[in-house]
């Protein structure tokens, strides 16, 4: 059966860890869903893996919605998330225009990056029939205004403010949030302040599910972040193996271990 939003919610009632992975093409959706990942996220990291950018900022929404349409097609029953690419959701109508183009070309679901400021999209997406993902913690989005690649709310008043964010849109209607590089401790409280399923990376193995870079957890990049695990290394070059591998490492716990957390 294919996997909703209500999968992940009774995921998240039930305690039962998932992964999620990013996604950019039809023949890696298929090897995705077919590993039985529940969800597959075509994100604008595709400027990086793909493009060869340095950031996500050049993504364009064209450029999401091509990649969101090769990925419905080569898609097995997981649940598609999508990126609102940089400044599409500047705006009410702009986030409204990008999220029917993203919906449009297969996505189940659009994934914002900012904070609080999004409950208003949140709120007119929702009632639209269009369900959001919320992205806190480091926005790579936002990367400029942020001085880097930084972990976000390890002072107290920054995990504070986080978690009020977090339960501000909570309250507005996200069906899920990613939280990205985040101490562990703040992971936790947020995962357990919110209704909505919490998927993480870098925060913590205390969220409903985590995410990779396909790109990374095969191995294929050559600096990879604190919070990334090679699942290739241990499989024999079997690409369906290290997918399952992944899978079950965060269903089991075993998947972020310590080394992997701020």
């Amino acid at each position: 059966m294919a996997i909703t939003i209500r999968s992940l919610q009774e995921y998240k009632a039930s305690g039962h860890k998932f992964s999620v992975l990013t996604a950019y093409d039809a023949t890696f959706s298929g090897l995705i869903s077919a590993a039985g990942i529940p969800a597959m996220l075509v994100g604008d990291s595709l400027g990086n893996v793909i493009q060869g950018q340095a950031s996500t900022v050049p993504v364009s929404l064209q450029h999401m919605v091509y990649h969101t349409e090769c990925v419905a097609r080569g898609n097995q029953g997981s649940l598609i998330l999508a990126d609102v690419p940089f400044m599409g959701a500047a705006t009410l109508q702009r986030s409204l225009d990008a999220a029917t183009a993203l919906m449009q070309a297969g996505a189940h679901v659009v994934k914002l990056e900012g904070g609080a400021w999004l409950a208003e999209a949140v709120i007119a997406l929702k009632r639209n029939g269009i369900p959001t993902c919320v992205h806190l913690g480091l926005t790579p989005q936002s990367v400029n205004a942020l001085g880097g690649y930084r972990v976000q709310g390890k002072d107290e008043a920054g995990a504070r403010e986080l978690l009020e964010t977090a339960r501000a849109l909570d309250q507005a209607g996200a069906a899920l949030m990613v939280l990205e590089c985040v101490p562990r401790q703040l992971g936790a409280a947020v995962t357990a302040a919110v209704a909505a399923p919490v998927i993480g990376i870098g925060a913590g193995p205390e969220c409903d599910g985590q995410v990779l870079v396909m790109h990374d957890m095969l191995g294929l990049n050559p600096r990879p972040a604190r919070f990334v695990k090679d699942f290739m290394a241990d499989a024999g070059g079997d690409i369906g193996a290290a997918l399952r591998a992944f899978d079950t490492a965060v269903q089991d716990g075993q998947f972020p271990a310590a080394e992997h957390c701020f």
